[in-house]
C-alpha cells in the first residue's frame, strides 16, 4: 500500500509539471483541488461524501454556493473556497468562506489556490470563523510535521474533538515563529529593551545603546541559529542516523562540519538564506527537492541532484561583509558581488539557463 506522504509526493510531482498552463479557477478545482481532496480518502464522485457547489443560503443571500463541501452522515464537515493557481489568498479573498462558515455546522474552512491550503476554524468565537488559519500546507514546499497535521482531516482518520484540541497550540505556535523570525531581521524596541536590561549595570537605554543592541540581537540570533544547524547537521552525519534521517535532513545531509581536507566549517545563516532563495527561484522549472546544497570551507555549494558535477552556483560568503555568488557558464565561474542575499533573486534568468543546460546534458 502506497504511503500518504508518497501520494501527496506524487500529486506535487504532478503539479510541479502543470501549473504554468493552469490558468482558470475551474481548470485548478479539477488539476489540483479535486485530487487533493480524493488523496484525503474522500470519493469525489459522491455527492454524499463530496458536494461541489453546495448551496447555502445567507440572510436574503439566497443560493451562495461553496465551492465543494466534506460531508459526514449527511452534514459538511469541511468547506472548501477554492482560487486559481497561483492567485491570493489573503484574507480579504476569504469573504465568502467566512458567510458559509457561518450559516453550515462545519467546524473547518479551507481556502486554497491550489498549492496552498490554508485550514480555518472558530477558536476565537464560536460559529465565526478567525481571521489567521491554525494551519498551512504548500502542496509543493511540506514538511513531516504538516503532514502528520493534514492527516488528520484524512477521512479514515478524521475526528472533531481531535483536530480542535491541536488546532489552537498549531495558531499559536505559527503566530510565535512569525514573531520570533520578524525579531530576528527587524528586532523590536521592547525586545531589544528586555534583553538588554541585565547587561547594562545601570546604564540607560539611550538611542546609541538601543542602535548598538539592535545589532547585537540580530548577530546573537544568526550565530544562535547557525549553532543549531550544526548541532543538527553532526547528528546528520553519522552513520547511525543517515540510515533512518528523514527527507528534511537527508536534503542537507551532505554538511558536515569539516570539508574533504579535514578543514572546519561552519554553515552560516546567510548561505541557508542563500539556498533557500535559490530554490524559490528554480521552483519554476525543477522540483524544488533536487536542490541541494554541500558547504565546505571555501564556499558553499548548490547542487542539482546532490551532484558535485551539476553545479547550480556557489554561495561564497564566508565573508559576512562581502557576499559573492558564483555563476556558472559552463564550466567556468563567474563571481559577482553582493549588496545582500536578497539580491540572488536579480540573477533568476541565468539560476535557470544553468539548470537548463545541466538538463539537457541527459
Amino acid at each position: 500500500m502506497v504511503d500518504f506522504i508518497d501520494q501527496l509526493k506524487s500529486l506535487a510531482t504532478r503539479i510541479e509539471g502543470t501549473k504554468d498552463v493552469i490558468q482558470t479557477e475551474e481548470a485548478t478545482k479539477n488539476a489540483m483541488i479535486m485530487p487533493f481532496i480524493q488523496l484525503l480518502g474522500y470519493d469525489v464522485f459522491n455527492p454524499l461524501e463530496v458536494t461541489p457547489e453546495l448551496v447555502a443560503d445567507i440572510g436574503t443571500k439566497k443560493g451562495e454556493k461553496v465551492d465543494y463541501a466534506i460531508l459526514k452522515d449527511g452534514k459538511p464537515i469541511v468547506l472548501f473556497e477554492c482560487k486559481k493557481c497561483g492567485a491570493d489568498l489573503g484574507i480579504n479573498h476569504a469573504s465568502q468562506l467566512f458567510r458559509y462558515f457561518h450559516v453550515t455546522e462545519a467546524r473547518f474552512g479551507v481556502l486554497t489556490n491550489g498549492l496552498v491550503y490554508r485550514f480555518f476554524t472558530d477558536l476565537e468565537q464560536p460559529n465565526k470563523m478567525d481571521e489567521k488559519p491554525f494551519l498551512e500546507f504548500n502542496i509543493l514546499d511540506f514538511k513531516d510535521q504538516e503532514v502528520e497535521e493534514l492527516k488528520k482531516f484524512a477521512k479514515s482518520s478524521f475526528d472533531l474533538d481531535t483536530i480542535l484540541a491541536t488546532a489552537n497550540e498549531l495558531k499559536y505556535t505559527r503566530a510565535i515563529r512569525n514573531l520570533l523570525s520578524d525579531w530576528m531581521t527587524n528586532p523590536s524596541e521592547d525586545f531589544v529593551r528586555l534583553v538588554s536590561t541585565d547587561l547594562l549595570s545601570g546604564r540607560r537605554f539611550t538611542p546609541a545603546v538601543k542602535d548598538q543592541f539592535t545589532a547585537l540581537s540580530k548577530r546573537a540570533f544568526q550565530q544562535l541559529i547557525s549553532d543549531k544547524i550544526n548541532e543538527r547537521l553532526k547528528v546528520a552525519m553519522r552513520p547511525e542516523t543517515l540510515a533512518v534521517s528523514t527527507p528534511e535532513v537527508i536534503e542537507v545531509a551532505q554538511h558536515s562540519d569539516a570539508d574533504d581536507e579535514g578543514n572546519a566549517v561552519s554553515t552560516t545563516i546567510e548561505e541557508i538564506e542563500g539556498f533557500h532563495i535559490v530554490k524559490s527561484i528554480l521552483r519554476d522549472v525543477i522540483n524544488p527537492r533536487r536542490v541541494f546544497m554541500r558547504d565546505a570551507q571555501s564556499y558553499c555549494a548548490v547542487l542539482l541532484d546532490d551532484n558535485n558535477r551539476k553545479p547550480i552556483c556557489r554561495l561564497r560568503f564566508n565573508n559576512s561583509s562581502k557576499l559573492v555568488l558564483g555563476l556558472f557558464n559552463g564550466k567556468d565561474e563567474e563571481r559577482l558581488p553582493l549588496a545582500d542575499v536578497d539580491e540572488i533573486y536579480s540573477y533568476a534568468d541565468r539560476l535557470k539557463v544553468t539548470v537548463a543546460a545541466i538538463e539537457a546534458e541527459k
